[in-house]
Order: C-alpha cells, then structure tokens, then sequence
C-alpha cells in the first residue's frame, strides 16, 4: 500500500464525527493472523441446508436469547428447515429477525434501511408507532437487579447523534478498508449505535445487525458466516461487562476502554 494512498484513507477516517478511530493501530496489532483464512476455512464447512438461511437462523436464535428469549437453536432449525410447527410465541421474535436479516441482505446500510429492518425485527415487540422510529424521550437501561445501569443519550440529541453516525458509515464505505479495519469498524459502529439507543427497544438486535451488515458490505457473502451473534451469547458476561466499561452515561462515555468489546469478534474466528 503506498504513502500516498494511506495518507488519503488516514484523512477520509479523521473526518469521523462521531465514531472513535484511536484504537485501530492497537486493535490490529492485537489480532496476529488473517481474519480471512479463517472465514474460508469455515466457509468451505459442510452444512446441510441453504448456508444463508442456516446462519440467519443462528444469528436470529443467538440474538434473540442474548434479549431473553427461550427459542433453541435445534427447535428453530426444525421449525426453518424442517416445517415443525411451534405455538406462535415461541418462535415469532427469532422469525421477524430472521426477516429482518433477510431484507439487509439485499439492501444498502444507510440510516433509511436501518429504519426499515428495526421494523421489520420490531413487528412483535413494539406498538407500530414506535417501529423504525427514533425515540423523543429519556431512555435508560436496568441491570438484572433492577437498578439503572446505563443512562442513554439525552432526546434532544438522539437525531443529532444518529446523523453523525450514519454520516461516518457513508464516509467509511468511501475508504478501501482492510480486513481488520473493516472487523474494528463494524464493532465500533454497534457499540456507538448501542449507546446512542435510539429505539424504544430493539437496540440491541439492531446493534448487531448492523455489525453483520457493515461486515457483509465490506468483505461480501463470506461475512455470513461469521457467527458474531452466537459469540456475544455465548460470552454473554463479557459482552455486557466490555459494554459497561465505557461508561454509565452516554455524557460521560469513554471510548479508549472499548478494545475488549472491539476484539470480541475477530478474536472469535481463532476458535
């Protein structure tokens, strides 16, 4: 890569607003093998349905049970690929996120579409007014011991912070990431994205939608099998511990403590 064209890419990435690139260098020299040897190993893996559809359905049961649902991967398989049927409830969640990473599989990552997929993941868990719609009130977050464990940002600066985000997305598609690049960006966009918590609820399947999506635009059809969702639940202490060391107000927020949540992912791939 020649000088002049990293000094292009490092000025493209300075003119971020809101997504912190301080950790990059540190996040690559932490990850000490190639993230795409990894991907095709596990891409040329046998599976024995549609290789699409069998990750959506990891990434929609994994997601789901990291917010509480009961839905089991073995059930949901049989449910997609098998045509065993289950009680409405059971499985109606996984199935409008499994929707929902349909659609952005075809689509553009861009504030709009955003929209559009938090309505779809929404369609049994929020009244319609507030599917893919920014939320206008103060939002906070409670711990399983019912206590407040995170203070999201204020209303009157949701919008702005949503559009400084969505901004940074546009400016990133711009620059020819590296695969490493590409890994640290797409977990820096779900951790801003989730302590913005721009949706009355959902955010947090949003979040790592979007960190699936940002991975697929950038690497193509190889990302679908990284199974980011199944590690977060599987590392469920981690992931809201490494989550809850940036900070308690998104006031407050400090970034720079954010590389054990940026690594969790690539760092997967090793297993």
């Amino acid at each position: 890569m020649s000088n002049c064209f990293i000094s292009t890419q490092n000025a493209m990435t300075q003119k971020l607003k809101i997504v912190p690139t301080t950790l990059l260098e540190i996040f690559k020299s932490k990850v000490a093998f190639d993230p795409l040897d990894k991907l095709m190993a596990k891409e040329q893996e046998d599976v024995s349905f549609d290789k699409f559809d069998f990750y959506t359905s990891l990434s929609s049961v994994y997601s789901s049970k990291i917010e509480g649902e009961s839905i089991e991967v073995d059930s949901y398989i049989k449910h997609k690929f098998a045509g065993v049927q289950y009680e409405p409830d059971y499985t109606k969640r996984a199935d409008d996120l499994f929707a929902a990473y349909q659609f952005v599989n075809k689509q553009e990552l861009n504030a709009e579409n955003v929209l559009k997929a938090h309505t779809i993941l929404s369609q049994n868990l929020l009244a319609k007014n507030h599917r893919g719609r920014i939320r206008t009130n103060p939002m906070f977050v409670l711990n399983e011991q019912d206590r407040i464990e995170y203070i999201a940002a204020a209303p009157n600066v949701v919008q702005e912070e949503w559009d400084k985000l969505f901004e940074d997305v546009e400016q990133l598609k711009k620059v020819n990431l590296t695969t490493k690049e590409a890994f640290y960006y797409a977990a820096v966009i779900h951790l801003v994205f989730l302590k913005i918590h721009p949706m009355q609820d959902g955010n947090g399947r949003t979040a790592r939608l979007i960190e699936k999506w940002f991975l697929q635009e950038q690497l193509g059809e190889q990302a679908n099998v990284i199974e980011l969702e199944k590690n977060y639940y599987k590392n469920k202490p981690a992931y809201y511990n490494n989550i809850r060391k940036i900070g308690l107000d998104y006031e407050t927020l400090d970034y720079s403590k954010s590389l054990d949540f940026l690594l969790m992912t690539i760092k997967s791939l090793q297993n």
